[in-house]
């Protein structure tokens, strides 16, 4: 398929770069038609997944990188994310809509990755984020 790309690159634990790679991801999202909807979400959830990789994943360590996977195939967008750290647990990670934990920041990036991706999966170790978002098509 024409509108099918696939690329890989590494970064190191610099959050500047990993917001080129997440234009990058962007920009060939938007020119294989991905609605203004289904952009803003991927944004968000690359954003969230990237600087979660880089700052609680690699603690921010310059020797350390993350590295990221992008594929379409003409319907559905799939980037994974993989860092050097020891990764987590995501049942360890409080429910942000607890009434506990709603002055509390944590869990609320990963709960709206969940709500605009189409599919989200995790490691066992917790180090390696897939994320998937089916492209939607407008009706003309």
């Amino acid at each position: 398929m024409a509108d099918a790309f696939e690329f890989e690159v590494t970064i190191p634990s610099d959050t500047s770069q990993g917001h080129e790679v997440q234009e990058r991801i962007l920009t060939q999202l938007e020119q294989v038609g991905f609605t203004d909807r289904d952009l803003f979400g991927v944004k968000l959830a690359l954003e969230e997944g990237i600087v979660n990789a880089i700052k609680h994943g690699n603690g921010m360590d310059p020797n350390k990188n993350v590295f990221v996977k992008c594929e379409y195939d003409g319907e559905l967008v799939r980037v994974i994310i993989e860092d050097e750290g020891p990764g987590f647990d995501i049942n360890d990670v409080p429910d942000p809509t607890d009434d506990d934990n709603l002055e509390k920041p944590s869990g609320r990036g990963l709960m709206l990755m969940k709500a605009f991706m189409t599919n989200i999966e995790y490691n066992d170790s917790g180090n390696r984020v897939t994320l998937e978002k089916k492209r939607t098509v407008e009706s003309e």
